[in-house]
């Protein structure tokens, strides 16, 4: 496949090209796809403002780089594999030709419904093929699309359709999760009772629930496509025009709305896919998130099919109706590349390798870790039992802001590191600070993560809100993009990402991680998952709180706090022995799986003032068991 690094020497050639003519590396991959207008200046960048350009003036739609530039080789390829939450339902393969008419059609019901290029439109909808052609629609009409995934709030979905001004939702009856029907058009209707822009909502029947359809505003998504044509001519699009506004929840104030472009993050997207995952043209990939989050949006939708890849779409949950399912799921379509977070990793890990050693594996080449640091016992776990041992890992360092992949090992290529992000992919430059943004160089070093350079697929502001942009990401250190995350470079030259700096914790003069603290914890027998926060202490200035979920063990939860306590003493040192272990049925996680560690760090401080919004949360109840079991109520 054009682009594909093959080996590591190849990798070091191409890192050095993309570093040094940054311009001419982009504009190598930039030449194989479809533009109306060639651009007229490859990059155009200020980090201070910040502005930045990628291929600038270039005229394009990002649909005709899926569509007309593959249907000549791929029309009767798979494009999506769909399989439903229940098993006992048949799943659905839908060709590139067949994707490209719903596309155009869909679109065209759009434009019918009164939207055109620059609007936005919110899809709330359930993991099902027809969220996948909403967003190409959008992309096709030259709307701008806001995806919200469909387990947020009404209150958290009115706070996106305000900000954004979307003037269409596009969404379900209800969803399907497990064995639990999820009402969702009941959701937006509540949603839409607290805004004043919404003109159009269209409703996909998935569950059969019944509904209150709204006269004049609210119509079923085969009602809307009756009648509409099956081609459609792509709007023309500039480079810089927006794609979409991924909404990520900050841990104080509103939500963020993270904008990004067509070309850039068109460009990015595919290459950091076919690289990182070695796609091959007859592989089948399966990332198992959820399109509301940026992971959905790059690497199930745009990247696969930007690289006429066959992507794998799953409407259900890895515990229904068994633990293995995502394992039946692989042997069922010989999945090539996995994709997963660690939190589904640690989830099944606690249910044994029975529902491992079922299914046949064999057809996998590479599994994938996404969404925050792995530990290093999941590590462990997810290599052996899934990967056998011989399937490489990538585990990917990226965030919403970044659009793409950017640390990570490349499969095959970089030598695995238990719990390491590794190396940067060519056109990312990332440097080490210290608090005061002195660049620490040379390996064994240890401080903040920021990019000194603009790669394609960067944020280019945040809705509404371009100071908000400069302050979040622009501000903290002078002519670079801050990634809020802690980092250290080892002896090899390594990355190991520490997490968020805030989640970094300052013992007597001692920097140390929550995930390095929470690597130890976890290789507690009885450990299923663990969170490291730290609290004011009179004397090192910050003490360490752990809290941990433990197996159903028939040890005293003193006796677990004292082991716990002695465990991380042995593997890190005396200066990280927790000074409080909690133990807790549940840790209070956002939708993306994301620890709310704002919330743990009040518990720990007992200063339960201001606790924030809470209702977005997964597990909102798990709060109150918390504090209770912490003696503060």
């Amino acid at each position: 496949m054009d682009h594909q690094i093959k080996n590591l020497l190849e990798y070091t050639n191409d890192y050095n090209k993309s570093i040094i003519k940054p311009d001419q590396f982009w504009e190598n991959i930039a030449n194989s796809f479809h533009w109306r207008k060639r651009w007229e200046k490859t990059l155009n960048w200020n980090f201070d403002t910040p502005k930045i350009e990628w291929f600038k003036n270039a005229k394009l739609n990002l649909t005709e780089n899926i569509f007309e530039r593959l249907l000549s080789t791929h029309r009767n390829k798979t494009a999506i594999i769909w399989e439903p939450n229940d098993p006992e339902m048949s799943p659905i393969h839908i060709s590139y030709g067949e994707l490209y008419k719903q596309t155009c059609k869909f679109a065209n019901a759009m434009k019918a419904q009164g939207i055109h290029k620059g609007d936005r439109v919110i899809i709330y909808m359930p993991m099902v093929p027809e969220a996948t052609v909403a967003m190409l629609a959008c992309a096709r009409i030259g709307a701008i699309h806001s995806v919200v995934f469909a387990g947020f709030s009404a209150s958290a979905l009115a706070d996106r359709i305000n900000d954004c001004q979307a003037k269409m939702v596009l969404t379900s009856d209800g969803n399907f999760r497990g064995n639990k029907k999820i009402p969702v058009k009941s959701v937006v209707d509540e949603a839409i009772t607290k805004t004043d822009t919404v003109e159009k909502v269209i409703v996909l029947k998935r569950t059969g629930e019944n509904v209150k359809m709204h006269t004049e505003r609210d119509l079923w998504w085969k009602e809307a496509l009756e009648g509409q044509s099956e081609e459609n001519i792509a709007e023309e699009m500039d480079s810089e025009d927006l794609l979409f506004i991924l909404y990520t929840s900050g841990s104080t104030g509103k939500p963020k709305g993270v904008v990004h472009t067509n070309a850039g993050y068109m460009i990015y997207t595919y290459y950091s896919f076919v690289n990182v995952f070695q796609y091959k043209e007859d592989d089948i990939y399966w990332c198992t998130a959820d399109i509301g989050w940026i992971t959905g949006h790059s690497y199930i939708v745009y990247g696969p099919l930007l690289a006429g890849a066959t992507t794998l779409m799953f409407e259900g949950i890895p515990t229904y109706p068994h633990p293995g399912r995502f394992w039946e799921i692989i042997e069922k379509y010989k999945v090539n590349q996995f994709y997963t977070a660690p939190t589904a990793i640690r989830a099944l890990q606690v249910h044994g390798t029975d529902h491992v050693e079922k299914f046949d594996l064999s057809s996998l080449k590479v599994i994938g870790s996404v969404g925050e640091p792995i530990n290093e016992e999941a590590w462990h776990w997810y290599h052996e039992h899934i990967g056998k041992g011989r399937c490489p890992l990538v585990d990917t360092w990226w965030q919403t802001e970044t659009g793409g992949i950017m640390i990570s090992p490349l499969a095959g290529i970089t030598p695995n590191k238990p719990a390491h992000a590794s190396l940067p992919l060519p056109g990312v430059q990332p440097v080490i600070v210290d608090t005061d943004g002195k660049e620490l160089i040379g390996n064994n070093v240890e401080g903040n993560l920021c990019i000194k350079f603009p790669w394609p697929s960067m944020i280019r502001t945040t809705y509404g809100d371009h100071k908000r942009c400069k302050e979040t990401y622009f501000s903290t250190y002078k002519g670079m993009y801050f990634t809020g995350d802690g980092v250290k470079r080892d002896h090899d030259g390594y990355l190991r990402i520490l997490g968020r700096v805030d989640d970094v914790i300052n013992v007597s003069g001692h920097r140390m991680g929550t995930a390095e603290v929470e690597n130890a914890i976890d290789e507690h027998s009885d450990v299923i998952e663990s969170a490291v926060v730290g609290f004011p202490h009179e004397i090192k200035g910050q003490g360490i709180y752990a809290f941990a979920i433990c197996d159903n063990s028939k040890k005293s939860n003193e006796i677990l706090q004292e082991e716990i306590k002695q465990l991380v003493r042995k593997i890190i040192g005396p200066i990280a022995k927790p000074e409080q272990v909690q133990i807790v049925s549940g840790l209070p996680k956002t939708r993306s799986g994301k620890i709310m560690r704002r919330i743990l760090r009040k518990v720990a401080s007992k200063d339960l003032s201001n606790l924030g919004d809470i209702s977005t949360l997964l597990n909102p109840e798990i709060v109150e068991q918390i504090i209770k079991g912490a003696g503060l109520k």
